[in-house]
């Protein structure tokens, strides 16, 4: 589950894209963003079953992808943006910051580790 939460959260990241092609680019998503959001998310019971709800509707989208089902990846998806709402300012600014990280990079897995916090409290 590991993989799973972090390629989630860099793909649920790619859904706002569109929604802001239009303003500034936010500030890079860091590794303290990321310890600041786990912080924030798993101290909070409601937003950490909001958080493994996530998980659950970004395994779902993969599984339409898979199968090329279109129509439900656009609707899984509009869930998703609401949801993610959910979780407050903090983890949308997060959101927005780590469109800006290359997965693959040091940085990006050095969030990707601190992340894997979030995804432990999901089993």
């Amino acid at each position: 589950m590991y993989l799973k939460s972090a390629v989630a959260v860099f793909l649920i990241a790619a859904v706002p894209v569109c929604a802001h092609a239009q303003q500034k680019a936010p500030p890079k998503a860091t590794k303290a963003d990321a310890e600041r959001v786990v912080k924030i998310i798993s101290g909070d019971k409601a937003k950490t079953q909001q958080f493994c709800e996530l998980a659950k509707l970004d395994d779902q989208i993969g599984e339409a992808e898979s199968k090329k089902d279109t129509k439900k990846v656009e609707e899984l998806t509009q869930q998703l943006g609401g949801m993610e709402q959910k979780l407050g300012p903090e983890y949308m600014s997060f959101m927005d910051g780590v469109q800006q990280v290359d997965p693959n990079s040091a940085e990006g897995k050095e969030i990707t580790t601190v992340l894997d916090a979030l995804d432990k409290l999901c089993k």
